[in-house]
């Protein structure tokens, strides 16, 4: 009884902590944390929700209608008709008007995703089978971003969400995702900034967000890359400047780029 409760209170919003992750029972998408996820949103609850429901229930009609009208009993002498020219010009024009409709602002919202505003802050984030590596260009940090294990998981952390190395930004600062692969097709994916791009071998896709609340954020890989696809989580945790600015002091410290480097080339010699 107390599972369906708290199922209840998290749906409908009676919780004072917003959906970062995925919930059970979970119908709809999780609550906007950037202004490009509220775009798709409200272009998904706006336009696209109402519009596919018309058509199904449309189409609905129209089974029902042709079930009840033209049954074997009300016709037994069914119509030869083979065609009807002013029905088929309607079925094909008033699909590519819908359509139109819908791609004009889709278009509008991808644009706007790929035009990307002056960053404030670079990362660059390398897919590996089967976890993610990153790196701080400009601040000489670079890590690697392991799912944390069901034995290991502490209080609060979610299962197969959870890593070891999160990805901390700060609040209300742009921030510029640089996104490629070692190996194989991954997906660099966070639903709540609205943010989803290719990781490819050999090329640097670009994609950016702007984090509006302080709090955690999971992803995941979202390419199919292998038996492990399902275990290579993203996890971003947003916060102020002045605790990313702590953060960082300590990153630099525990993530410095030539230690890491001095280590493998130290393994690689041996």
């Amino acid at each position: 009884m107390k599972k369906y409760i708290y199922i209840f209170l998290s749906y409908f919003g009676a919780q004072k902590v917003f959906a970062d992750q995925p919930v059970d029972w979970q119908l709809g998408f999780q609550k906007a944390a950037s202004e490009s996820m509220r775009d798709i949103v409200a272009f998904h609850d706006n336009l696209l929700l109402p519009i596919i429901v018309a058509i199904s229930a449309f189409v609905l009609f129209l089974m029902l209608y042709a079930c009840i009208k033209f049954r074997a009993s009300a016709n037994p002498n069914p119509s030869k008709r083979t065609h009807n020219v002013a029905v088929e010009v309607l079925w094909t024009l008033i699909p590519c008007l819908i359509l139109i409709v819908i791609a004009v602002p889709s278009f509008k919202i991808l644009y706007k995703q790929d035009s990307i505003p002056k960053a404030e802050l670079t990362i660059k984030a390398i897919g590996y089978q089967w976890y993610w590596g990153y790196e701080y260009p400009d601040e000489n940090i670079i890590f690697e971003s392991y799912m944390v294990e069901d034995k290991d998981l502490k209080a609060n952390q979610p299962r197969l969400l959870a890593v070891d190395n999160e990805v901390v930004v700060p609040v209300n600062k742009v921030i510029k995702v640089l996104i490629t692969a070692n190996d194989v097709l991954h997906a660099w994916a966070l639903p709540s900034f609205g943010v989803k791009r290719d990781a490819v071998p050999g090329r640097i896709n670009e994609t950016w967000f702007k984090a509006e609340k302080v709090g955690t954020y999971y992803g995941q890989c979202s390419e199919l890359c292998g038996i492990k696809h399902a275990f290579m989580p993203i996890t971003v945790k947003v916060v102020s400047q002045e605790d990313y600015e702590n953060w960082l002091s300590e990153a630099k410290l525990k993530f410095a780029k030539e230690e890491i480097n001095n280590d493998k080339l130290k393994i690689a010699s041996k």
